[in-house]
């Protein structure tokens, strides 16, 4: 019997600890506005442990992510994102951090999404 529950407690066990993905896959919203924005946002991603796809499309603003939940949290990768300067659904990214992007890709800003017509 004693033999039966350890066994048991094993299996759920080993189980648990596959439950989470990894080849996870989500889609981020993200503003941003040119290549420089798209270039910087995976960059951003990439440089993050546990992304291992990153493809930001200028057009839409999603970032399409493949991750491994073991190494990262969606959390985490939207704090990353805000660091290098861009908002996300969860995290606005800090005053400091934006007013380091180039001119060209500040996105609060209705000049400069008007000059670029997405």
């Amino acid at each position: 019997m004693k033999k039966t529950i350890i066994l048991l407690l094993i299996g759920v066990t080993s189980s648990i600890s596959f439950a989470q993905d990894k080849n996870a896959r989500t889609t981020i919203d993200v503003d941003g506005v040119c290549e420089m924005c798209k270039n910087r946002i995976e960059k951003a991603a990439l440089k993050t442990k546990g992304i291992k796809s990153a493809v930001w499309s200028v057009n839409t603003h999603e970032l399409q992510l493949i991750y491994d939940q073991r190494k990262v949290s969606l959390d985490s990768i939207h704090s990353k994102i805000a660091a290098a300067g861009h908002d996300t659904v969860l995290v606005k990214a800090s005053d400091e951090a934006y007013e380091n992007l180039h001119p060209c890709c500040k996105y609060r800003e209705a000049e400069v999404l008007q000059g670029h017509d997405n």
